[in-house]
């Protein structure tokens, strides 16, 4: 896997007329960056796939994938509308990112880990989290693993070797340096996946941990999902730096980009750098050129940045259209397929939102536990005042 150097900017500034001498922001996203000779590509427009970077996946893989896909987004939406009606408190959808969530995640082998940012609900899924789990911890109920005391979309997974959610920008990445260089130390056949946007290179923990891990080789693949957003500040607003993959050459650490809306293009560099890892050969950074084709979250309302009419190109690049046009050229799956799954995951959403809301909101004594193995005196003493306090409406056990 080679170092990326060569630059997109200038092919997407060509195509959209302009001209990048003089520019202080050169990393502007643009619809054709994906076009550049850097970028790995596979699937082309007419959904056949080019044999020199093809990854070789079977007709069964490439089904459970699309239907994956097709699982997260409907689920994307009824949450959003879930919580349009006040009936959970927040989202943080990957509406536009399937492809690269998810393709990533299908290429570490069962023996990884994975550390999520806070999109990758898909990849836990796919990891084997029960829908049932994740819905809990959507309405924060009695079932939810964490009790309610995290924010929605803060789940993990530890049976599926999938880490814990936090808020904080970029934490995850030294962690899941920690865990590879210890991985490495055990002499275990390891690799750790982690999730992070173009907004969280600008952490301390993206330099500390691509430094160390490009010191130490820890197997570590590093997954920038590039956007185009990180909230409200645009890639050209977030880095001088032609690529973010490039960003590794400081580090010793080769970086490759990819079509972050091709399947297959992800599975192909993502197995390429576990491959990497699992020679002893150290770390990678991928830069997957995707698409927000929402909010940052429900609690963001991106019309206030970045004009709705300006979408019409990325939509254009959706991934699932362009992996359900592959499956309809290779295999003929049909509108009457699409509605068969559609109606089969409305099903299993519905039944989930429906027990998950009919569970209970967790005790609250539960606020005091799981910290201390014998709870401390004065702790003793808060939980029993606030068990005999008044209750305000909705509020009770």
């Amino acid at each position: 896997m080679s170092t990326a150097t060569q630059p997109a900017s200038s092919l997407a500034s060509t195509a959209s007329g302009g001209s990048m001498e003089g520019s202080a922001h050169p990393v502007a996203r643009h619809p054709l960056d994906a076009h550049a000779p850097d970028v790995v590509r596979v699937l082309r427009d007419d959904g056949t796939l080019d044999p020199a970077n093809d990854p070789g996946l079977r007709s069964d893989e490439v089904l459970t994938l699309f239907r994956a896909m097709v699982r997260a987004r409907l689920l994307d939406e009824r949450l959003v509308l879930l919580q349009r009606q006040g009936r959970i408190g927040f989202h943080i959808g990957c509406k536009g990112e399937e492809a690269s969530i998810l393709g990533s995640a299908f290429a570490m082998r069962q023996n990884d880990w994975i550390f999520p940012c806070y999109r990758e609900f898909a990849a836990a899924l796919w990891r084997g989290m029960p829908l049932q789990r994740y819905v809990d911890n959507m309405f924060g109920n009695a079932n939810d693993p964490v009790k309610g005391r995290q924010m929605p979309d803060h789940y993990t997974w530890k049976s599926g070797k999938f880490g814990s959610v936090s808020s904080p920008i970029g934490t995850q990445i030294t962690q899941a340096v920690g865990f590879a260089w210890a991985a490495k130390i055990r002499k275990e056949d390891t690799a750790v996946l982690v999730y992070f946007g173009d907004g969280a290179t600008s952490s301390n923990e993206f330099h500390n941990g691509m430094n160390f891990a490009g010191v130490f080789k820890a197997p570590t693949v590093f997954f920038c999902r590039n956007n185009g957003w990180a909230i409200s500040v645009p890639t050209e607003r977030q880095t001088a730096s032609e690529t973010f993959a490039q960003k590794g050459i400081a580090y010793g650490v080769p970086g490759v980009r990819c079509d972050g809306n091709d399947l297959f293009a992800v599975v192909k560099v993502t197995r390429d750098a576990v491959a990497r890892a699992a020679r002893g050969e150290g770390p990678t950074i991928i830069e997957a050129l995707t698409y927000r084709l929402e909010g940052h979250s429900t609690s963001d309302d991106p019309k206030a940045y970045r004009p709705e009419a300006g979408l019409d190109s990325w939509r254009r690049l959706d991934p699932i259209p362009r992996l359900r046009r592959y499956i309809e050229r290779t295999i003929g799956w049909t509108d009457a397929q699409d509605k068969e799954l559609e109606a089969e995951l409305d099903a299993e959403l519905k039944a989930a939102i429906a027990v998950a809301e009919k569970t209970q909101a967790p005790a609250l004594e539960s606020l005091f536990e799981d910290v201390y193995g014998e709870l401390p005196w004065h702790l003793q003493e808060q939980r029993d005042e606030l068990l005999r306090g008044p209750r305000a409406k909705g509020h009770g056990h």
